[in-house]
Parts: C-alpha cells; structure tokens; sequence
C-alpha cells in the first residue's frame, strides 16, 4: 500500500498531466481523496481516476471514473494498471489540462493507463501486515522477556497497564501468533495470561 501521498506530472503533446496517488482503504475514503484534488487543482479540464481498496489484484472493491472524458478511455485504463501494478489499498487521480491537441481515444487511453505506471514506479510503499490483536497479563519479572518477544516477531505494543502485574494490548503479525503465544508461555515457565481479542 502507498506509505504516503506520491505525486508525478508530465506533458503529453500539451496536455498536462498530473497523477497523484494515496492509500484507500474503502471507497469512502477513495472517493474523499479524489475530492481533495478537485479542490487542490479547481482548473484542471478532468479528474480522473481509479481505486483498489484491498489486496493488490483484488477486484471486489474497485472504482472508477472517465470524469468527463470519451467513455472507457480514462478511468478503465487506469483501474487495469492499478489491477496489474502490485499494490493495493490504492487510490490515483489523474488530472489533465487539454493543451489544445486532441489525442484521440487510442492516445487518451493510453496516457491514462501511463499516469498510473509512472506514479507507481517511485511510489514509497509499505507492507500490509494483518495483526491479531492480544490481551496479554504477566508479572514485572517477565516484562523484559515479553518486550524482547515482541520486538523479534514484530508485535506492536498498543497499551500498557501497571497494577499488581502488568497488563498489555499487542497487535501481532497474523502468521506469528501461535510461535508468539508459545515462546510466551515457555519464556514465562507458565506465568502469563494471554487473551484473543
């Protein structure tokens, strides 16, 4: 998924493009993005764009539109690339002032499909780990143990509760729960309560 919100410009026979790309989650907040860019760029002749909110590939949640442009020559070519770029929870808008050449539907198209290749070839992105929340309760003598834990299989520690033992809120990586759970219990001799919640 984008780790923030990427931007590139480039002239096509004088039409000016620019495709700005960002992480979404939902359709709620694709189409909240592609907002902002209608009000960032008022002047701009089309907003066009396309969405993924999920897995890359994934076409269970998908958005686009022409914006104006010839039908099928904008938001379509743009959602194919995303399809097809590696990565997901993604949002482009591309927006173009007309230079006064016509590019035709074959080079609309393909100008389109373009601002989401070059957008996504220096896009900074992040990895999506899925977590599993726990609840986990152990005494101070084995909070230094746990923290080491968390930090070898990349558990985020979200709260942290002191009182006659120490109580924690984890997020831990999906495929590491049940090695966590173990090395847990082994690292603790048995003392430690742990909840999935």
């Amino acid at each position: 998924m984008p780790a923030r919100v990427h931007r590139v410009e480039w002239v096509e026979r004088r039409s000016r493009f620019i495709a700005t790309a960002a992480r979404a989650a939902d359709a709620e907040t694709a189409r909240g993005f592609v907002e902002e860019i209608e009000r960032e760029m008022p002047d701009a002749t089309h907003h066009c764009w396309a969405f993924v909110a999920g897995p890359p590939g994934d076409t269970a949640h998908v958005g686009l539109s022409d914006a104006g442009e010839p039908h099928g020559t904008a938001g379509r070519p743009m959602l194919t690339a995303l399809l097809h770029g590696g990565v997901g929870e993604i949002v482009v808008v591309c927006s173009r002032w007309f230079g006064g050449v016509k590019l035709g539907t074959g080079g609309l198209s393909r100008a389109y499909a373009e601002a989401v290749n070059l957008v996504l070839e220096s896009l900074p992105t992040v990895e999506l780990v899925e977590r599993v929340r726990l609840g986990v309760t152990v005494g101070y003598a084995e909070v230094d143990a746990l923290k080491r834990l968390a930090t070898e299989l990349g558990a985020l520690v979200e709260e942290e509760e002191y009182g006659a033992s120490v109580r924690y809120s984890l997020a831990v990586p999906a495929p590491d729960v049940e090695r966590f759970e173990e090395a847990l219990a082994g690292l603790t001799q048995g003392r430690v309560v742990i909840v999935r919640l």
